[in-house]
């Protein structure tokens, strides 16, 4: 089990569109379980790649009660998306210490390379959808703030930064 260290923002890394997966390979896989153990450790419903400095287009998420249900992706992209709307609490490992009431659609319809480097799509709905699209935004170089109003997210992100000083 190795759990990887998250960068802190505002990492530049955090701010940068990580890198399409040409292939499936042993070093993907690793790096998927590495991100597991990570999101299992924080705990968290999901983690993207850039989250722990690996510019790649990976992704994890889990939102099932007992855990062990991870859906590995790599290249996930929204297909479709519902025009109902769901509100939840989203925060980042990234920003420790802070949230932010976040509206996405309710359910999504995402296409990936799974584990075994076959094309899937799958649709996602409620708190599974929101993760996917959290981690997204992460690997499009975006934060959940990014969603916010620009004082919101100033004020966010300062509320951070004095915790951090603090802690």
């Amino acid at each position: 089990m190795t759990v990887r260290r998250c960068l802190p923002w505002p990492n530049p890394v955090l701010r940068n569109a990580a890198v399409e997966v040409a292939a499936i390979t042993d070093e993907v896989r690793a790096i998927w379980i590495d991100m597991i153990d990570t999101m299992d450790a924080m705990p968290g419903y999901g983690l993207a790649a850039v989250q722990i400095g690996v510019p790649m287009w990976l992704a994890v998420v889990d939102c099932s009660e007992t855990r062990g249900q991870a859906v590995r992706m790599a290249n996930p992209e929204v297909l479709h998306a519902s025009g109902q709307m769901r509100e939840h609490d989203e925060a980042s490992p990234n920003l420790p210490g802070v949230s932010a009431v976040i509206q996405r659609p309710r359910a999504v319809t995402v296409r990936f390379l799974n584990e075994r480097g076959e094309v899937e799509e799958r649709d996602f709905v409620g708190l599974w959808a929101t993760s996917v699209q959290h981690q997204i935004d992460h690997l499009a170089g975006k934060m959940y703030f990014d969603h916010l109003s620009p004082l919101k997210r100033k004020m966010l992100i300062a509320k951070a930064q004095k915790l951090g000083r603090r802690g």
